[in-house]
């Protein structure tokens, strides 16, 4: 029998993939079903929405009768009317009974379905659909569930809006008139905003044809015992040595669970990390230093979901400019789903309320949009091209020396932007930084974003060069005092992350300042500050 893998090109499942236990989210989703809810699952792009419905069609089955479809690769003369509509709606329905996917179906309700998928049906409209779902429904031996994946193919298109309206019409009558039990959307928009879809960026109807729908609130987000679940398996049958609990936390606090990234930084560990040159022994790749050259690999890949995320932030300029502001400017954004903007953004997986303030969803979606915002200023940028010029010096034995960083930006900066006033600093300071810091650490080093108050008024730059971490904290000169407790809560920080050292870089608008470089000793923390 193979071995086992990690599985990110389609739907899981536990005997070919490694994988988390699933159970208890499949009761809670058919809980709903045994409530006789209509749904919908809307969440990011590959969130382990059709894995999570292969698994609930296979609970479902012991007491429903279960219609479980997929609108992917429908052409899309399908949605061009009514009728071929209807007659492909009929058509997907039969299909599931023919390959015995759906039991209970009576003969007769399954000639009417097979009538109507023809193409010289002549009576294919919503009307006799919804009769005919009707008819399937009183005949059928056990209750009647519908599951439609990949929704968002048809989204596009009026005509599925007609029928969401035509499912909600017979469960309003649902009384009088048999119809599904329950019905399960999956995809990536909420059934409420479909009509961006077909308008996007303009004024937005939220009225939805769907408005039956009962909240979705099943946490599909893997969490770190399941990480370590997980990882507990593949070390039974692989024997690496790792400590479980402290890869999956570190897992978790780059992806916050995001299905698909947890399983393609493992694929990485266990496919291309396992066996090369760097990392012979394979209990090298399941600790720190291995996970952090699966991330760098990762975010230097064109993967679909990184591909998504580029594009919506060109089919909606405004979700654009308010990830930048968040990214570069620490602007503090109060999560409101009313804000279409955030609604959007919320939706597609890329943020998340954080305790009421808006965040970018997990680190890696954080550096890969750090990357790409700074990558389209570095061609014309001349910090950018200093960075490049002193990137070789900068390596000793192997290792970044990062007190040379920072006294090279010193002098960069001086030359450049002697001028700039503290607005202007507030802004762009922290990317004008990471344009001087990307091409040293770039191919070997990763950087994200640490903010270590609910207000991002301090923020620190975590800097991961082969396994050692080098923290930063970046922040405008408000004085002594200021200056002092600033130091404090460094070396506090510097605690909590088990590292000795950091750095301090102060921008400074006294009119008689210092600039230059210094040492700080405070507890037994030794902190180097930079003054520019």
């Amino acid at each position: 029998m193979a071995k086992k893998y990690f599985n990110v090109e389609g739907a899981c499942n536990s005997e070919e993939h490694y994988m988390i236990n699933l159970d208890q989210r499949i009761l809670e989703i058919k809980a709903l079903v045994d409530h006789k809810k209509y749904f919908s699952i809307h969440r990011g792009r590959q969130y382990g929405k059709t894995t999570t419905l292969d698994l609930l069609q296979e609970k479902l089955r012991e007491k429903y009768c279960v219609f479980y479809l997929s609108f992917e690769g429908l052409p899309e003369d399908v949605y061009q009317c009514e009728r071929t509509f209807c007659q492909t709606f009929a058509g997907l329905l039969y299909d599931t009974v023919v390959y015995g996917e759906t039991q209970g179906i009576a003969a007769q309700a399954a000639e009417a379905l097979e009538r109507m998928s023809r193409p010289d049906a002549e009576d294919a409209s919503f009307r006799a659909l919804s009769n005919l779902i009707t008819g399937v429904c009183q005949t059928s031996e056990y209750p009647v569930v519908l599951m439609i994946d990949e929704v968002d193919q048809a989204g596009g298109y009026p005509v599925f809006l007609s029928f969401l309206g035509m499912l909600r019409n017979k469960y309003q009558r649902q009384r009088t008139r048999p119809t599904f039990w329950s019905v399960i959307l999956a995809g990536v928009y909420d059934i409420r905003n479909l009509r961006m879809k077909i308008r996007p960026e303009e004024a937005h109807e939220k009225n939805s044809p769907w408005n039956i729908a009962a909240k979705f609130t099943v946490d599909m987000r893997f969490s770190r015992d399941e990480i370590e679940g997980m990882l507990k398996e593949y070390e039974q049958d692989r024997q690496t040595g790792m400590d479980t609990a402290e890869l999956a936390g570190l897992i978790y606090d780059y992806t916050s669970g995001y299905p698909v990234l947890v399983s393609s930084v493992c694929k990485i560990m266990d496919e291309e990390l396992t066996g090369c040159e760097t990392f012979e022994d394979i209990h090298l790749v399941w600790e720190k230093r291995g996970f952090l050259e699966a991330v760098k690999r990762f975010l230097a890949e064109k993967e679909p979901l990184f591909d998504s995320l580029a594009g919506k932030l060109q089919e909606y300029p405004k979700l654009r400019e308010m990830l930048y502001a968040m990214l570069f400017t620490g602007n503090r954004v109060l999560f409101n789903p009313d804000n279409s903007v955030i609604d959007i953004a919320a939706m597609f997986g890329f943020v998340k309320n954080d305790q009421g303030v808006l965040a970018v969803d997990n680190r890696i979606f954080e550096m890969r949009l750090y990357n790409l915002f700074l990558s389209e200023e570095e061609v014309n940028n001349q910090l950018f091209a200093a960075g490049t010029m002193d990137k070789n010096q900068f390596v000793q034995n192997g290792m970044l020396n990062m007190e040379l960083v920072l006294k090279k930006f010193l002098v960069h900066w001086g030359d450049l932007y002697r001028s700039a006033d503290e607005k202007f600093v507030e802004d762009y300071g922290r990317k004008f930084f990471l344009l001087y810091l990307t091409p040293i650490i770039n191919g070997t080093g990763n950087y994200y974003i640490e903010s270590r108050t609910r207000d991002h008024r301090r923020t620190d730059i975590i800097v991961d060069y082969r396994g050692r971490q080098y923290i930063i904290e970046i922040k405008i000169w408000r004085g002594e005092e200021y200056n002092r407790r600033g130091e404090a809560q460094l070396a506090d920080y510097l605690e909590s992350c088990h590292v000795k050292r950091g750095y301090l870089l102060s921008f400074n608008f006294n009119k008689n300042k210092v600039t230059g470089a210094k040492e700080i000793i405070c507890g037994d923390k030794e902190i180097l500050e930079v003054v520019v």
